[in-house]
């Protein structure tokens, strides 16, 4: 049985467990990439193939096994279980990206515990990157041990974007824009790539409207243990209902967050 609260024992021993799963996917996913597979269209207009469905399967599998008494939410199977335990499992994120034959697609499973983020593994198969943290232990990209980057005037800083249109749509572009104006670099990165690279210190910020939950909750938990901020772009705590982030030091977050002040963007 789970603890009554997340320990630091618990929580290294469900971190190796995720891992696992997150190598079982890993082999899911490289059997099919650049492959021949069926692509079908979701109700949402999304795609899902093969990959994804058994991905996620591979995932349910080790997740069940050792912890029988979770619930798990995924991508592509909906809820099962219930209780003070959550699994958010998106076993492709980025599955156009996987369907297009590049490389921008990862594996995401965090642990949630009465609704705060306590665990995360983002696993890059295309990538051989493989990125996790638990609460309280420091966050790690193929096992070293990363941090954000020093902080330094948004001026010397890289702004990394993602999935924007919801924010071109709203009265948020302009906050952006001031952003981009000043700062030294803008790319955008997209998916997981710019929060490894946000966490261990390759870019400063991120900016990111139209997401999911399952895309970025053991993100969230990597970036903060590497001593960033994440929250969404009105710097609300992140919940199941989350679509937008703003990720970086505590100091460009406070100063992007006084820039998006008066956005109400759609869904936000």
């Amino acid at each position: 049985m789970s603890p009554s609260q997340p320990t630091p024992e618990f929580l290294d021993h469900a971190l190796e467990v995720a891992k696992r799963a997150a190598a079982d996917a890993a082999e899911v996913i490289r059997h099919y990439y650049r492959g021949q597979f069926e692509v079908i269209t979701k109700a949402d207009e999304s795609p899902v193939t093969r990959a994804d469905v058994e991905s996620e399967q591979a995932i349910r599998r080790v997740l069940t096994a050792a912890f029988p008494e979770h619930a798990i939410y995924g991508e592509e199977e909906g809820t099962t279980g219930s209780g003070d335990w959550l699994w958010l499992v998106d076993p492709i994120d980025g599955t156009k990206s996987f369907v297009r034959g590049y490389p921008m697609f990862s594996t995401q499973i965090a642990l949630m515990f009465r609704g705060e983020l306590v665990l995360g593994v983002s696993s890059a198969p295309a990538f051989n990157e493989l990125a996790w943290a638990r609460r309280g232990g420091g966050a790690f990209l193929d096992g070293a041990p990363i941090r954000l980057a020093p902080a330094q005037p948004l001026e010397r800083s890289a702004l990394s974007t993602g999935n924007l249109k919801t924010l071109a749509a709203a009265p948020g572009w302009n906050a952006l824009a001031g952003l981009v104006r000043r700062a030294s670099r803008t790319r955008g990165y997209g998916d997981f790539y710019h929060y490894h690279l946000l966490a261990r210190g390759g870019i400063d910020l991120v900016i990111e409207s139209d997401v999911n939950i399952l895309d970025i909750a053991a993100l969230a938990v990597i970036v903060r243990e590497a001593g960033g901020v994440f929250s969404d772009l009105d710097g609300r705590e992140l919940s199941l209902a989350t679509t937008t982030v703003l990720a970086g030091n505590t100091e460009l977050h406070a100063e992007a967050l006084a820039a998006f002040r008066d956005w109400r963007g759609a869904g936000a």
